[in-house]
């Protein structure tokens, strides 16, 4: 089972951008969780079945905070268009930590929150200590070629992770990029 020490949301609305009106706004929701790492400070352990595992549990966690969030923003899961997520691993950590939780298991609770996503998750991962911050790439949930909604988001908690512990999360967003004009190379 998870240990989540803390977990953190956060609600972007943009609402003007250029001097225009962005209408709708565009949203983004970053929801975070600071976990218990059980593999810190351990050797090399080579199955890492029980971080995918965890990463089931959180992702779903997480899940349900950022829709929540969106709602009480008068969106709905439907409404989302891109999404992204990233993980700190704190220093008794390593790097492979994070991909075991970024990775194989970890879209499912994602998808099945927002009703659906084709493609891939774009994701970012490191190794920090507490109050690292990490920016986190969004893509379009069905067409990672869809320019409008290629952006980006950062998260900081102060005090975390600890050196025993990992930060995880996740980005929904709608609306993709205010006044988004590039457009494919024909």
């Amino acid at each position: 089972m998870v240990q989540i020490r803390k977990s953190v949301v956060t609600l972007e609305e943009i609402n003007r951008e250029s001097g225009k009106e962005v209408n709708p706004p565009t949203v983004k929701v970053i929801a975070a969780a600071v976990v218990h790492n059980p593999l810190a400070g351990k050797p090399l352990v080579k199955d890492l079945t029980e971080l995918e595992l965890m990463s089931a549990e959180v992702t779903a966690y997480l899940s349900k905070k950022a829709i929540a969030a969106l709602e009480a923003a008068g969106l709905s899961a439907s409404d989302v268009r891109g999404y992204g997520k990233g993980a700190i691993v704190g220093t008794d950590g390593e790097l492979e930590h994070t991909a075991a939780v970024l990775h194989p298991r970890f879209g499912a609770p994602i998808r099945a929150a927002i009703g659906g996503g084709a493609d891939i998750i774009p994701g970012t991962k490191k190794v920090g200590a507490p109050g690292s911050s990490i920016t986190m790439p969004i893509g379009n949930k069905d067409d990672r070629w869809e320019f409008d909604d290629m952006d980006s988001a950062e998260i900081t908690i102060g005090d975390a992770p600890r050196a025993d512990e990992m930060l995880i999360a996740i980005i929904l967003s709608v609306g993709g990029r205010p006044h988004a004009r590039v457009t494919k190379v024909k």
